[in-house]
């Protein structure tokens, strides 16, 4: 009797330790509060066996079992990932979160750090107060890395760049094998210089139609119109767009009058008619001498003509007696 008494209020404090086994809480597990990520059954979330006491006891398949601690005592959180500073382990009975060493603020595992704590830098998966020889600290990074940049040559500290390797150019401490967009390569400087891009004016108005200069006595004609070049751009920058334009336009046929002509055309004509006029000249006179000599030529072969004929004439009335007597 004593034996069955005793095994029945074992069982009774047994069974106050997990929900679901009594139909109503007992005051002093109604006092407690609820927390963060835990149910107050094993329904919800990722507990697979609980307490409200102690939270998640077990975890279902997948799930890391993280210990919480509440003031003086640890609850129980099964999640999907560990928090930071905490990694996963897995093993055929349970996983669970165990916290990083004391320098990481997160980590793979524990012997290898993703971050380092304030103090701290790391340097392959270790954190460290002093970096290895030929790193130096970077603050922004929190890790120790080359005294110089890859492609610099001289450099003030690690992350700023004074002097680039042959082929590279500067730009803010940095050192580009190709310069950013709206930059362009400066091979005497070494240096990536903002692009200078082509700026022009506004428009003029269109000219009146002219045609050689004139703007009458002429049907069709042209119109123009500029604009000036007010920042011409550099060797990579947009070029400069047309800054003159010209376009057929049409007027009604009209003489122009006497203070309309061009004098210089006038003075033009003026020479071409003297040229006209000397050459002319020039001819007629090689044509009046030809003719000259071509009268005189015909008048020595008519006086030639009529000696001869006038000694026929004479050979012809001497007799052949007139000859004996002589």
């Amino acid at each position: 009797m004593q034996l069955q008494l005793v095994s029945f209020v074992l069982i009774i404090l047994h069974c106050m330790d997990y929900t679901g086994c009594q139909p109503h809480s007992s005051p002093r597990h109604r006092q407690h509060k609820q927390f963060s990520g835990v149910s107050s059954g094993c329904q919800q979330g990722g507990c697979l066996t609980c307490s409200d006491y102690n939270g998640c006891l077990s975890c279902k398949p997948r799930f890391f079992m993280h210990l919480e601690r509440i003031g003086m005592r640890q609850i129980g959180v099964c999640m999907t990932s560990c928090p930071p500073g905490f990694y996963g382990t897995r093993t055929p009975e349970r996983s669970t979160c165990t916290k990083c060493r004391s320098e990481c603020d997160s980590c793979f595992n524990r012997n290898f750090c993703t971050r380092c704590r304030a103090g701290f830098y790391l340097s392959v998966g270790k954190c460290q107060q002093n970096c290895p020889e030929g790193m130096v600290p970077s603050d922004t990074q929190k890790e120790c890395v080359p005294r110089c940049p890859a492609d610099c040559e001289l450099c003030a500290n690690s992350e700023t760049c004074t002097q680039c390797r042959p082929g590279f150019f500067q730009l803010s401490g940095r050192c580009y094998h190709i310069c950013p967009d709206e930059y362009e390569p400066n091979d005497k400087l070494m240096e990536c210089t903002a692009q200078v891009h082509c700026e022009v004016g506004e428009w003029s108005e269109w000219s009146p139609c002219s045609k050689l200069g004139k703007t009458c006595g002429f049907k069709r004609g042209q119109e123009t119109r500029t604009r000036q070049v007010l920042q011409y751009p550099s060797p990579f920058g947009k070029p400069c767009p047309e800054i003159s334009e010209i376009k057929e336009c049409l007027v009604k046929k009209r003489k122009c009058p006497g203070g309309q002509r061009n004098p210089e055309r006038r003075g033009k004509r003026n020479r071409n008619n003297r040229k006209d006029k000397d050459s002319q000249g020039r001819r007629r006179e090689r044509k009046r001498e030809k003719q000259q000599d071509r009268d005189a030529g015909e008048r020595e072969d008519s006086d030639n003509r009529n000696k001869t004929e006038h000694r026929h004439r004479r050979g012809q009335d001497v007799s052949p007696d007139d000859s004996i007597v002589q």
